[in-house]
């Protein structure tokens, strides 16, 4: 069955922050479509300036060395190698300019190569979901100190959530954590299946399960973005906030 995705993007400044150092971006080629989004740290604009910088090189990799006949596990690690020179490019940055010294970024994206499955990646703690069949999971794992308590068994999932280290990273690009790249999951999508890439300024406010509804009750993957953009302004979201929706179809 032949598929295609309709795509929604959103990218909020917000109401606490003056300026937004979330970037997304969704780039579409011929054969590829790249959908990023990345969620900045760092004094000054430095966040800005690397989040940017993400979803520049990244796409330019994947489109530069994701050639027709690689199979998965090349696709993988295309994409591994991808985010790994993001991450080093990120790094001598910071190296060369001492107001930069400190910046980061998480990112999280989804890659469809046409007629094939969909590959999912992130470092840091914006995040993918899969929303298919009233249910939704959570795709990523996020790279905080909170989360590697969680898995260590530290502390539970539910504690996790208000934990005062969940949202201290150890892993984000700008960091050696990054080492060969993080996981990359392969997603089989099916028509009707709605994929969202967000940073924590959603998921930090909105519940999975607010999220999970308030996606079962759209239509239109732009008005659903930023739809979920004002959810969490509207919920006490203090931080940017950005959303990509992207939903397989039947192309015929």
């Amino acid at each position: 069955m032949p598929l295609a995705l309709n795509i929604g993007k959103c990218s909020l400044l917000g109401n606490y922050r003056e300026n937004n150092e979330d970037s997304i971006e969704v780039k579409q080629f011929p054969d590829l479509i790249v959908s990023i989004v990345a969620d900045g740290m760092g004094g000054q604009a430095a966040g800005e300036i690397a989040s940017k910088r993400a979803i520049e090189i990244i796409p330019r990799e994947l489109r530069k060395n994701l050639t027709a006949n690689l199979n998965p596990e090349g696709v993988k690690s295309v994409i591994k190698r991808a985010i790994v020179q993001a991450n080093e490019e990120i790094m001598a940055m910071g190296a060369l300019d001492k107001d930069m010294k400190n910046m980061g970024t998480t990112v999280v994206m989804a890659i469809w190569r046409k007629g094939s499955d969909m590959y999912i990646a992130g470092v840091g703690d914006s995040r993918c979901y899969l929303v298919r069949d009233g249910a939704i999971s959570q795709l990523t794992t996020d790279h905080s100190l909170a989360q590697a308590l969680v898995e260590a068994k530290t502390i539970s999932a539910a504690e996790a959530k208000e934990h005062r280290f969940k949202n201290v990273l150890w892993k984000y690009l700008g960091s050696k954590e990054v080492g060969d790249g993080p996981e990359v999951t392969v997603l089989q999508v099916k028509p009707h299946d709605r994929v969202m890439l967000c940073s924590d300024g959603l998921t930090g406010v909105v519940q999975d399960e607010g999220m999970q509804a308030f996606v079962d009750g759209q239509k239109d993957m732009q008005a659903c973005a930023e739809g979920l953009g004002q959810l969490a302004l509207d919920s006490g979201s203090r931080d940017n906030v950005s959303c990509i929706m992207i939903e397989v179809i039947d192309a015929a």
